[in-house]
């Protein structure tokens, strides 16, 4: 197939720090171009991928200058190189152009999604638009309008090696932004109140930095609590792979939390509050613990060594893999087809 591929134009493909999008696109463009198809990215100059790249001409997504001229792009390059399909991870407002037009569409939702676009979008598109979304949670709400399918984000697991084994003081770790809403002054309080290590590892927004100051920093003494900063897909891999448990203490609705896939790739379970899709990635008892409140976490976290790190590796390769990804989306890609007879 002839796919077109879009990412938002801020971050690169694949990003160097942060960016969990942007690495979900990277590991399907480059698996789809694996599998023998013709893939398009139209992404943020400085990305790399294995097939074609196309830069997006505008570079802010909150830019109306930018959209128009990134839906331009688009436009142009559907009607000149004729895709079977048009896959987005960007704005819908990209797509206004071509939806009209007779040929697969795909909308992938990885943020909040509003009923009022999805409306929009299914209308405009006269039923050739697809919708997916990351997990049941988000997609709850709006899985009457329209085609949805349920697709989870997944990783590359040879990016990720599996540890059957940790020392038995290993430490705890936490991984993400460091702001409330992520809970990193939780993972600090779990791991105080459980008597383990903590690392933690993840960028400081300029905004939230009098923040980190006073509630993250001020605890770092690197030794019990430990700040590294930013970590790349190898330190990553590291990091996790030593820990006893990963801490996702979180105090939003998270789509989905691809860092708990990563963990569980490195047979590390995961401590979660239960918000957003941590229910749904964590299975309670077998590859982590999923509790209401941050008491029972910690006692939750005195019961990590019983959790079978096989288990935890075991469950990315079955849901999570970049191959069931890819699988996933190939499917979706020909039910599309279909459905328009193509």
């Amino acid at each position: 197939m002839r796919i077109a591929l879009t990412a938002d134009p801020e971050i690169p493909v694949p990003p160097l720090y942060y960016g969990g999008i942007e690495r979900i696109v990277d590991m399907l463009a480059n698996g789809l171009v694996r599998r023998g198809h013709d893939v398009t990215l139209f992404a943020h100059p400085d990305s790399t991928s294995l097939g074609k790249l196309i830069a997006w001409p505008g570079r802010s997504s909150r830019s109306r200058l930018d959209t128009v001229r990134n839906a331009v792009a688009l436009a142009e390059a559907v009607a000149r190189d004729r895709f079977d399909v048009v896959h987005s991870f960007s704005r819908i407002a990209y797509l206004t152009p071509v939806l009209p037009l007779d040929i697969p569409k795909i909308m992938s939702y990885q943020r909040e999604i509003s009923p009022q676009t999805v409306r929009w979008g299914h209308t405009l598109s006269r039923g050739t638009l697809s919708f997916t979304a990351i997990s049941d949670w988000m997609m709850r709400p709006v899985q009457d309008i329209g085609r949805w399918s349920l697709v989870p984000n997944g990783v590359p697991l040879d990016r990720y090696k599996f540890q059957p084994s940790v020392a038995t003081d290993a430490p705890f770790v936490f991984l993400g932004r460091i702001e409330e809403i992520k809970g990193p002054h939780l993972a600090i309080e779990i791991a105080n109140r459980a008597g383990r290590r903590l690392i933690l590892a993840g960028n400081i927004p300029p905004e939230k930095r009098a923040w980190a100051e006073q509630n993250i920093l001020s605890h770092v003494d690197g030794d019990h609590i430990q700040y590294v900063g930013p970590v790349d897909d190898t330190q990553k891999n590291s990091l996790l792979g030593q820990a006893a448990a990963f801490l996702m203490p979180i105090l939003w609705d998270e789509p989905f939390g691809i860092v708990m896939a990563e963990a569980l790739a490195c047979g590390t379970p995961v401590l979660g509050l239960r918000r957003g899709a941590v229910p749904e990635v964590v299975v309670d008892g077998k590859t982590g613990f999923v509790r209401d409140n941050l008491q029972d976490l910690v006692a939750a976290a005195a019961k990590i060594a019983s959790i079978d790190r096989r288990a935890c590796r075991a469950a990315v390769e079955l849901r999570y893999s970049d191959a069931v990804v890819v699988d996933r989306y190939l499917d979706i890609y020909r039910q599309a087809i279909a459905v328009l007879g193509r």
